[in-house]
């Protein structure tokens, strides 16, 4: 479920092979696609996480990348070519949270192998591997997916279940605590959660940590857990990396903190 950039390139060839380019700016959303448009790995296929990889923002209601319809969500795994025995890459440009957020969807989806490219984009072109700009006409399929709703849970599940949970959230410790908050307009973060910013499973070269490093960001939990963020992306990179660990890796608040403030009777701690 973790690819090198060597490892990606021996199979470049393969014909069950499917890979999805995420990469993405929050700041400037448009900077991914022309990235894309300049280059990118041969055989990619550009997924934009605003327009692909989340559904439609309803303001008051929605968090910033509610989860896509499931009808949206299987014509784009159509188009995209996906098949049930499909063999999917997921890259951005380094970090892997968009990465994350595409490969928790088609686990979502009832893909089971999905990997992430560790190192990302950035990895891939310091080690000299063929780029191209010639953008791959996929063949489309008709798979229909199965979706896994145990993988999820709402914020009145949360709200209900509080105290018999352990909430993880994965942003940056100064959003966490309600500092520093540039993206939301309220800040603070959910009652009992802890923090465990995504940033942290990465090493210095921006490629996961080992598994052991791993399971120690996340050990000492006897509750079922929970992840969050902002809006439902980076979560799934600790979701990936307690997968990557081993580890039970419990599930996702899509909605988030950009959803959870819409309603000003939910509790906000700080």
């Amino acid at each position: 479920m973790l690819l090198s950039a060597l490892a990606l390139e021996k199979i470049l060839e393969s014909p069950d092979l499917i890979i999805i380019d995420c990469r993405h700016n929050l700041m400037n959303p448009g900077e991914g696609s022309q990235l894309y448009l300049e280059s990118h790995i041969p055989g990619a296929t550009y997924l934009n996480i605003d327009s692909d990889l989340s559904g439609n923002i309803i303001p008051g209601i929605t968090g910033r990348h509610p989860l896509p319809e499931k009808a949206s969500l299987t014509h784009l795994i159509n188009r995209v070519g996906l098949k049930q025995d499909s063999k999917v890459v997921c890259y951005d440009a380094g970090h892997g949270a968009f990465a994350a957020r595409a490969w928790w969807l088609l686990r979502w989806a009832g893909l089971k192998t999905v990997s992430i490219l560790d190192g990302g984009y950035t990895q891939w072109c310091q080690i000299g591997l063929p780029t191209t700009k010639s953008i791959p006409l996929p063949q489309p399929s008709d798979w229909l997916p199965t979706f896994d709703d145990d993988l999820v849970v709402t914020a009145e599940w949360i709200q209900n279940n509080l105290h018999q949970i352990q909430l993880i959230d994965a942003r940056a410790t100064d959003r966490f605590k309600g500092e520093n908050e540039t993206i939301d307009p309220v800040g603070g973060h959910i009652p009992g959660a802890i923090c465990r910013p995504f940033m942290e499973n990465l090493d210095e070269h921006g490629c996961f940590k080992q598994t052991d490093e791993i399971q120690q960001r996340f050990s000492n939990i006897d509750k079922p857990i929970i992840h969050y963020c902002g809006s439902g992306v980076t979560a799934c990179h600790n979701i990936f990396a307690m997968t990557l660990a081993g580890l039970q890796p419990g599930r996702l608040y899509p909605g988030s903190w950009s959803e959870w403030i819409t309603n000003e009777k939910h509790p906000i701690e700080r």
